[in-house]
Formats: C-alpha cells, sequence, structure tokens
C-alpha cells in the first residue's frame, strides 16, 4: 500500500483502524452477493454497527438496514442520511488478488463492497466521537445493480421511519484520482429505459428476397432512423443515447434463408423528465412507422428503469464546501460532466434533498473501469471516503 495522504480529521481518526476496514472490505469482495440475497453482507454489517454500540433495524427491502447513530445533542431536531450499496454484479471475475471472488458468476464489479467499507468506516467515527447536534441514519442499501432496492426501500417507509432531512451517497470512479473527488449540481446519473423491439416480416429464400418481407433489412432501417431521435428531435443542448445493443433473429446460422423476425434490444438514456417522454414516443413512432413502411410490422415494449439522478442545488454545493475542508478546494471537482450510466439513490433525490458524489480512486490495482472483469476497489481511498462522509454529518449538525 502507497504512503498515505495527509488530511485533516476525521480522516486521520478513521486512519487509525484503516487496517480493519480493509480487512472487511476484501472479505466482502471474497463473498459478493447478488441483490436481494446479500444476507452474510448484512449479517457482518448489523455485527459490526451493533459491536459498535449503533441501534440497527433489518428487514427493509429484505436485506436492507438502517443504523441510526445520535449525537452528543439532539437539540437541533434535524437527521441527516447517509447511503451506501451492498449488492454485486452477476459477472465472473478475472482477477488474481487472494481475496478474489469464491462465487463464480458473481463479483464486486463496481465498488459496492468498498462503498458499503466506507460507511462503516463512518458509522465507527460517529459512534466513536458523537461530535454533532442530531441524528445520523446509516442506510445499508440492497439491490442498487438493477433490482431497484432504492426504490423498494423508499415504498417500504424509508423516510417515514427515518425522516431525514437530506441524503449523500458516494461512488468510487476511476477516472478521478485518489484524493480527489467530483460533485455537481443537478443531473449527475441518466435515466435507464430498456427497449424490445420485435420486426415481423415474411420469410424466404435469400436468392428471391421479392417474394419475402426481410425483417433483417427493416431492422436495419429502424436502427439508423432511431438515431435521428439525438440529431433531428432534441434540443442540441440536451442529452440522449438510444443504443441499441442485440439483434436475435428467428433464424440463425443457414445463410440463404430470410427469417420470419427481428428481435432488438437496446438502452435510452436521458437527463430531463420532458426528453424521456420525447424520446419513448418519437421511437414508439419511427419504429411502428418504418415498419409498415417497408411492408412489415413492429412490436414495442418500453420499459422504464431507474430515473435519473438530480442533485438538488443546495445540498451538491454544500457537499462540495464539505469536499474543500477534507481534500482541499483545488481536489474538488464541481464543473465535471454527469455520466449515462444509471443509480437507484435517484429514488431517495425524489423526495429527500441531498446529492451523490464521485469519490477518486484512479482506477483501483488494475487500472480498470467499473463493470469491468478485472475491476477491484482501491482501499487506499477507504479512510477518505468514510471520512468525507462523517464529515457531512458533523457539517450539516454543527454543535453550537
Amino acid at each position: 500500500m502507497n504512503a498515505p495522504l495527509k488530511f485533516a480529521s476525521p480522516v486521520e481518526h478513521i486512519r487509525t483502524f484503516h487496517q480493519e476496514l480493509t480487512t472487511i472490505r476484501r472479505d466482502l469482495h471474497a463473498h459478493p452477493e447478488l441483490g436481494f440475497k446479500e444476507q452474510r453482507t448484512s449479517d457482518l454489517v448489523a455485527a459490526r454497527l451493533e459491536g459498535w454500540g449503533i441501534v440497527v433495524h433489518r428487514g427493509i427491502a429484505k436485506t436492507g438496514m438502517v443504523g441510526v447513530v445520535t449525537g452528543r445533542k439532539c437539540d437541533s431536531g434535524r437527521a441527516v442520511g447517509l447511503r451506501a450499496d451492498m449488492d454485486c454484479l452477476p459477472m465472473h471475475e478475472n482477477g488474481s488478488a487472494p481475496y478474489k471472488s469464491e462465487h463464480p458468476g458473481r463479483m464486486h464489479a463496481c465498488g459496492h463492497d468498498g462503498h458499503t467499507t466506507m460507511l462503516l468506516g463512518a458509522a465507527r467515527y460517529l459512534a466513536e466521537t458523537r461530535n454533532f447536534d442530531g441524528t445520523a441514519y446509516l442506510i445499508f442499501q440492497p439491490a442498487e445493480e438493477g433490482g431497484g432496492g432504492g426504490r423498494v426501500m423508499v415504498e417500504e417507509g424509508l423516510f417515514e421511519r427515518f425522516p431525514a432531512d437530506e441524503i449523500y451517497a458516494l461512488h468510487n470512479w476511476p477516472l478521478l484520482p485518489p484524493g480527489k473527488m467530483g460533485v455537481r449540481p443537478g443531473p449527475i446519473t441518466a435515466a435507464t429505459d430498456e427497449i424490445q423491439i420485435t420486426i415481423r416480416g415474411k420469410g424466404g429464400h435469400g436468392a428471391m428476397p421479392h417474394l419475402a418481407v426481410d425483417p433483417v433489412v427493416i431492422s436495419a432501417h429502424v436502427i439508423t432512423a432511431l438515431q435521428t431521435i439525438a440529431s433531428r428531435n432534441v434540443n442540441p443542448v440536451d442529452s440522449v443515447v438510444i443504443s441499441v445493443c442485440s439483434m436475435e433473429t428467428s433464424q440463425v446460422g443457414v445463410f440463404n434463408v430470410i427469417p420470419e423476425a427481428v428481435k432488438l434490444i437496446g438502452t435510452v438514456r436521458t437527463f430531463t423528465p420532458q426528453t424521456r417522454e420525447l424520446a419513448e414516443q418519437r421511437i414508439k413512432e419511427i419504429v411502428a412507422n418504418v415498419a409498415i413502411a417497408l411492408g412489415g410490422s413492429a412490436e414495442i415494449e418500453y420499459q422504464r428503469g431507474y430515473p435519473a439522478t438530480i442533485n438538488t442545488a443546495r445540498e451538491a454545493v454544500f457537499a462540495a464546501k464539505v469536499g474543500e475542508k477534507i481534500f482541499g478546494k483545488d481536489n474538488v471537482q464541481t464543473d465535471g460532466e454527469p455520466t449515462m450510466g444509471g443509480e437507484d439513490f435517484s429514488y431517495m433525490l425524489q423526495v429527500r434533498p441531498g446529492a451523490y458524489a464521485w469519490l477518486g480512486q484512479g482506477g483501483g490495482p488494475l487500472g480498470c473501469f467499473l463493470h469491468n472483469s478485472n475491476y477491484d476497489f482501491n482501499d487506499e481511498v477507504i479512510p477518505l471516503g468514510a471520512g468525507y462522509l462523517a464529515a457531512l454529518v458533523e457539517e450539516s449538525l454543527p454543535i453550537k
């Protein structure tokens, strides 16, 4: 491990148990669990929290939980929520670390093991110091990777039971070096919708296409026409991504057969509700009418995924100011571009003000991006992230 960077407390306090947190993180990495099945992870988290004298409420969204830490004073009547996700991805790990996943087909390829560990580090610090006036809610969320665990927690009364006034989440970001962070007001991750399109034609002989209606040709025109939504329908200063990522024909492996049908699967990414509505409308119109114009027909399923993650202005500015105290002013990026990736912390931000921030980790030990089979969380940044989360509580709920 490289020599630690020097930062002010609470980072320095958390460095005193950095090795213990690293051991926890690597244990979690070796035992990844899919969404809503994070039973071992939940047991480990609950045991640690309770061992530090923190009250734990389990069973929200199946494996989710909330730890409650009260400050030295509670005169403010205010509360802050900190959230970490716990689940892994259904991927096989190719790395060679001694703590490599012990479960083929399951891997912490997005750093949720690190997120859980950093929130545990913040929890221990807050329980030991209690240098704040109010309540900290430590939200350990299941099923971020497609399961919508954030939505389920909200629907099961998360904020009725634990009424945080504002909420924050921190995600590792390999594109930023260690010692830096990023946060911005407004959109920071996109809405994540899915399209499934079935183009139907009339099968036939590849040498006599005039006797058939070729759904492959129709599909090619559909794929091309869908790109006009970005270039001709959406305001150029806005953003939309429409990607057809899979094509499957009803007849495969034969060089001279025109199939009956083609299935297309893809994703739609947007930042604003207006653009999301427009994209859905135009996709349905283009697919249906191109298919008809070329003699075929089409069926389309448009499935709404996570909404865009929208940081509220006040909390994003506040999160950046706290970052300046922990990382230094020159190490806080507030003008970074949002990402077209998705995040179900968005559901929590729909009902509470707050901010989602990126923590630089420099690509981790193997230098790759998220969702890569060689990815690994950079343990060097654990005290930085944990200290930052703890500072959000202390700065939000100062003792006067």
